[in-house]
């Protein structure tokens, strides 16, 4: 039992794909979803920011779902308690909120239940759940996480430091993963697959060497789903060709948007977003930084 302790989890957003990785590449943003955890006599979820307004309160919440099942699959029962949650993330734009409301599950079943679980069991069990690594791996290590999810095993490499600033387009519509999965090939022709992967590995060697420039440039070279997702977000094309003129590394879909994220240099941030606001006042336009901790969990004492 949690006794006179109360708990506060921080999970932050995350932006899969950068371009050419598809379905195993992403990185932490500085939005965050918050739960503030403390005993109770059942289990309760009450949502305290407004993007939030008509998430489930009860045992049909996704996180007391994914804590459970962790719990269980580990014989082990959890104890009832309350939940207050704030977030900074839309919902349904691409930019995690699922994976991050399920890396929360995942620590609360971790505290309650004393599971013990490293970094690698959290990215496992969350990409088991999600079906690949690219958001809940960088929602539990901060940073860029590159993984491959496989029947038998999660693989993943991260790099911590992540030296760039990013500037996010939010349209205020949503777009749910499933329809936008669903414009996608069943199949690539061998030749376009090979040249989709060699592109993907050029992102990747990008990365890890902090080359921006090339960075920028392969990630608007994809070819494993922003061609035929891009019909979908009318403003990725206005928002790249802005960003390119203002001098950004380059830009892509966040996730299967419809957020689109531009890579930028720090101290050219602001006037991108100040640029953007005007270009695209429909939608919201933050100045976003990498986030390199991951989830973090914070204990407090109760005074009786």
């Amino acid at each position: 039992m949690l006794g006179n302790r109360r708990f506060t989890i921080i999970v932050p957003a995350s932006s899969a794909n950068l371009g050419p990785g598809f379905d195993s590449v992403g990185m932490a943003l500085s939005c965050y979803l918050t739960l503030e955890v403390e005993e109770c006599s059942e289990w309760r979820f009450i949502a305290a920011s407004p993007n939030l307004e008509g998430i489930p309160e009860g045992k049909d919440n996704l996180i007391y779902e994914v804590a459970q099942q962790v719990a269980a699959d580990r014989n082990v029962t959890l104890p009832p308690v309350k939940v207050t949650m704030t977030s900074n993330i839309p919902l349904a734009r691409g930019l995690g909120s699922s994976a991050s409301a399920i890396v929360a599950g995942i620590e609360i079943a971790n505290v309650l239940g004393d599971l013990q679980l490293t970094k690698k069991d959290k990215v496992r069990i969350g990409s088991v759940m999600e079906g690949h690594p690219d958001n809940v791996g960088p929602a539990v290590y901060g940073g860029i996480l590159i993984g491959y999810h496989h029947e038998d095993e999660t693989y993943t490499v991260h790099i911590k430091d992540v030296e760039v600033d990013t500037v996010m387009v939010i349209p205020p519509y949503e777009l749910k993963t499933t329809y936008a999965r669903n414009v996608l090939p069943e199949q690539l022709a061998y030749k376009r697959a090979v040249e989709a992967s060699a592109v993907s590995n050029t992102l990747v060697a990008a990365l890890f060497t902090n080359n921006w420039s090339l960075v920028g440039e392969v990630m608007e070279k994809d070819l494993f789903h922003e061609p035929y997702r891009s019909s979908l977000v009318k403003e990725l094309a206005v928002v790249r060709n802005a960003a390119k003129e203002s001098g950004a590394f380059g830009t892509a879909l966040s996730g299967a948007g419809p957020s689109i994220l531009c890579f930028v240099k720090s101290n050219e941030a602001e006037k991108l977003v100040h640029s953007l606001k005007a270009l695209v006042p429909h939608c919201e336009v933050r100045h976003v930084k990498a986030d390199t901790e991951g989830v973090r969990i914070k204990h407090h004492s109760v005074m009786r």
